[in-house]
This record gives C-alpha cells, sequence and structure tokens, in this order.
C-alpha cells in the first residue's frame, strides 16, 4: 500500500535522495534540482511511498498570491498507470484551494502525452505553445481552482 506525504520545505535526505533519482531516471539533469527548489517561493513537494522507496512526486511553487505553477513530477515505470500520478495531483489542488489559489499552471512537451492526457481530464485548458530556447515545443496550460467543498475535503493530508 502505498503512502503519500507532503512537505512545505525540503524533506529528508531519504526523500530527496529517492527524488532526485526518480527525476534522473525520467528528466536526466538531477544535479541542480534540490538549489533550483530552494530558490523557488511557498515550494510544495507530494511524494508517493512504497515502504521508504520515492515512486512518485509533484513539485510546485508560488507565481503570484492566486497563481501556483506544477512544476515538476514523475512516477516510477513500474507503477505508472496504477493512479499514482492523479493522486498526487489531486492533494496538490486540494492544497493550493486550500491555500487560497484560484489558478493552477503547467508546461509540459508532446513527448509526455500521458502527462497532457492526464492534465487535461483533470481540467486544465491548453492556454499556449511556444518553442523554447532550445528549439522545443512547449505547451502551457492551465485549470481554475474550484472551491468546491467536496473536491478540497476528497484528498486525505497523510
Amino acid at each position: 500500500m502505498l503512502r503519500y506525504k507532503q512537505f512545505l520545505k525540503i524533506p529528508e535526505d531519504e526523500i530527496v535522495d529517492g527524488i532526485l533519482q526518480l527525476h534522473e531516471s525520467v528528466f536526466k539533469g538531477s544535479n541542480m534540482l534540490v538549489e533550483k527548489i530552494k530558490s523557488k517561493p511557498k515550494v510544495l513537494i507530494n511524494v508517493a511511498l512504497d515502504q521508504s522507496t520515492v515512486v512518485g512526486y509533484k513539485i510546485g511553487y508560488e507565481l503570484n498570491s492566486d497563481k501556483y505553477y506544477s512544476w515538476y513530477g514523475a512516477v516510477h515505470e513500474e507503477y505508472r498507470g496504477k493512479g499514482v500520478a492523479s493522486r498526487l495531483l489531486d492533494q496538490q489542488h486540494c492544497y493550493l484551494v486550500k491555500s487560497g489559489y484560484q489558478i493552477v499552471q503547467t508546461k509540459t512537451r508532446n513527448k509526455w502525452r500521458s502527462m497532457l492526457i492526464l492534465n487535461i481530464k483533470k481540467g486544465f485548458n491548453v492556454m499556449e505553445t511556444f518553442t523554447d530556447d532550445e528549439g522545443i515545443h512547449r505547451i502551457v496550460l492551465e485549470k481554475k481552482l474550484s472551491t468546491n467543498k467536496m473536491s478540497v475535503n476528497r484528498i486525505p493530508n497523510d
């Protein structure tokens, strides 16, 4: 059974090491991730654990008092298709609603189709696309966060 934890700051080393290993396996370039996280305002880190092993994570930070950026997220390949990413996203959004944010934004690529599809299923709208400085096509998505009490209370913070 998976456990889900939420952190408002950099978690203990064992969790950080698990996030970095998973990040490296999916995105590469994990060597500067902790420093990048430390430089962001009002960071929220959601983690899925199988025993003490990090099998998924979702990291975000505040853009302004109304808008939050859902930044990095990954699920270990053996745990994909089991609702882990969906649960991490729901937990993040539940926290954001309780914290008064109105909008959550994310960016993705066509390469990450499962994340694009999940975001659309969870109510995100494509706002724009652009080609970044490295020539990579990016997709910007946003979701207006609901203040419906049922959606706020259905995901426990465990």
